[in-house]
């Protein structure tokens, strides 16, 4: 609670909570003896994919018996889960201990939520003496508060429009801040080729005499199925063909997969890390057991069919709007909730116009009230009612959804963070 009354949080305040530049972040880990210094460390970037490609890799250095430390935001229950190793989430009695025998330096550094979380993890990884730690960064790249570690490789996973306000407009205004976690000499690997900005990351790592590899550059798609898993052969110039199953079968995974695939391959030929065919694979059966990822097309009932999703940005719904219609053969239901400083009429233009939606609001306060969301939805083309509580919106579309009908939560990672089946 003195966390969150006390420094400016990014999930509540937005813009307001963000503190450009690495100074602060300096200053308080200086003054915590630079906890970043002790272990070794893996750097992930990108508009989206960032999340579940860390859980990836951290399941797959866990399968290799590693202790592996993980960092990512935001959470969606609780606190400690964005503070993990080997999946299990930080003791809360650990993190009140330590902000309350820290809270000088919390006063003299006035550090936002997000810089203090960042220096938390550090702190924790380092106490716990972890083999390796998977960095997620929360906003951008090279003015966010995780760029002070030197890594040993580092994955940027794809760029899109998100957070214009603090990253720039353009395209090539947010992959040069993505493109900021790259560092002198440190390899890294491109989740997917964007034509229009590779030339970007490309300069990028040359300025930092950084091995580059683009992900299609060294691994190939052969197949893809889907049952219960997504299941797929890959193969890869390193490693020969995997035969990969994943627990998260959102089709936007195959992307984040072959990235993940290709960085071990780079980081292993370079000699970093040694890693193994058959744990790759295991890492990813089991990466949903080792590293509880939630919200990722999470099918939260088979009978009816309800499936949750934190896409909230264009090219994210983009790609759900794209696998829904491809498996929908009744009616759609949308759920959908959003915050008030995203670039809502570009994703409120790719929403299916034939489809029945509920507007609902979580209880945050970057919330758009569902109210408002409805009138611009309706600009859009879009028709639906209000029902505010994401819980009782699933109550009232279950009771009017028919045997081949698919419901989806969308639009915000808060909204989903409210969804009781979710835990």
């Amino acid at each position: 609670h003195f966390l969150y009354n006390s420094l400016p949080v990014f999930h509540r305040e937005g813009k307001k909570a963000y503190k450009p530049g690495l100074d602060n972040i300096i200053t308080l880990c200086d003054q915590l003896n630079n906890p970043h210094h002790s272990f070794k460390s893996l750097h992930i970037a990108g508009t989206n994919g960032k999340g579940s490609s860390s859980h990836f890799i951290a399941s797959i250095l866990q399968e290799h018996g590693f202790k592996v430390g993980l960092y990512t935001s935001p959470h969606l229950k609780s606190f400690t889960e964005r503070i993990k190793i080997n999946g299990k989430e930080v003791p809360k009695e650990w993190v009140s201990a330590f902000v309350s025998d820290k809270k000088n330096i919390i006063q003299k550094v006035s550090p936002s939520f997000f810089e203090w979380t960042v220096a938390m993890a550090f702190c924790y990884f380092k106490e716990q003496q972890v083999d390796w730690a998977i960095i997620e960064t929360g906003l951008g790249g090279r003015l966010d508060s995780t760029n002070i570690i030197t890594p040993l490789g580092c994955l940027i996973t794809n760029i899109g429009y998100d957070h214009q306000d603090i990253l720039g407009n353009s395209l090539g205004e947010i992959a040069n801040e993505k493109a900021g976690i790259i560092k002198q000499g440190t390899p890294v690997t491109i989740s997917e080729f964007q034509p229009e900005i590779s030339g970007i990351f490309l300069e990028k790592a040359n300025e930092n005499q950084a091995p580059i590899l683009f992900a299609n550059e060294d691994t190939t798609l052969i197949k893809v199925s889907k049952g219960q898993n997504l299941d797929m052969e890959i193969e890869s110039k390193h490693f020969g063909e995997f035969k990969i199953s994943s627990p998260y079968i959102g089709n936007y995974q195959i992307n984040n997969i072959i990235g993940v695939l290709a960085w071990c391959g780079q980081l292993a030929s370079m000699g970093i890390i040694d890693l193994k065919k058959d744990m790759i694979e295991l890492g990813i059966k089991n990466s949903r057991i080792n590293s509880q990822l939630k919200g990722r097309f999470e099918m939260i009932s088979n009978d009816p069919k309800i499936i949750a999703d934190t896409a909230h940005n264009e090219s994210g719904i983009c790609l759900l709007m794209d696998q829904i219609k491809s498996e929908l053969t009744g009616d759609l239901w949308i759920i959908l909730g959003m915050v008030a400083d995203k670039d809502l009429d570009l994703v409120l233009q790719i929403l299916p116009k034939n489809a029945g939606y509920i507007f609902c609001e979580s209880n945050n306060p970057r919330s758009l009230k569902a109210s408002n969301l409805l009138s611009l939805a309706q600009k859009n083309g879009l028709m639906g009612i209000v029902i505010e509580d994401v819980n009782e919106a699933i109550a009232f579309v279950k009771s009017k959804m028919a045997q081949d009908d698919i419901m989806l939560v969308t639009g915000s990672t808060y909204l989903i963070a409210e969804i009781d089946e979710i835990i």
